[in-house]
């Protein structure tokens, strides 16, 4: 048995009962989206893709906003789509983690490139760095993530972080 760091992920009971002893908020809170070991999250309205050429990893890089109408909006590949959840969390105690659902990926969308896992005490909503392989439509409200939830070990130092606090 190799010795080391063994990642725990919450089942559901537990992803509750964490919510009940408030080391876990999540509002909108759905129970139809809570899955064995994850909460559904959906996909907000507004969208931002960036207005330049070349993007300034130091600048303030111009972006410009779509709303995606009830029809639904046609994402095109090689394109980087901000969005964000609508649902804002707060989690204490556990490291809160955020991934695609499988029926997402099956249409060769991406819904993070680097930022898969948040920090324990971040509060917000969570930004989505959207790409896709091919054409595809979403539409606002749809489920497109799922978060999970991790335990800690050693004392935590909570997040407060550029992020801390956003609110679509």
């Amino acid at each position: 048995t190799k010795k080391g760091n063994k990642r725990k992920m919450l089942t559901k009971s537990a992803i509750l009962e964490q919510m009940r002893l408030g080391n876990i908020i999540i509002s909108p809170f759905n129970q139809s989206q809570l899955n064995p070991n994850s909460y559904n999250v959906t996909l907000n309205k507004r969208l931002e893709v960036y207005a330049c050429d070349v993007l300034d990893a130091y600048g303030n890089n111009p972006t410009e906003e779509i709303i995606i109408p009830k029809e639904g909006y046609v994402l095109e590949p090689n394109v980087l789509y901000l969005a964000r959840t609508n649902e804002y969390t707060e989690t204490y105690n556990l490291v809160p983690g955020i991934d695609g659902r499988s029926s997402i990926g099956r249409l060769g969308i991406e819904i993070h490139r680097t930022a898969g896992f948040g920090d324990v005490g971040f509060r917000g909503t969570w930004t989505l760095e959207i790409t896709a392989t091919m054409y595809v439509r979403v539409y606002p409200n749809m489920q497109i993530g799922q978060l999970y939830y991790e335990e800690i070990t050693g004392k935590p130092t909570n997040y407060e972080g550029r992020y801390q606090d956003q609110i679509d």
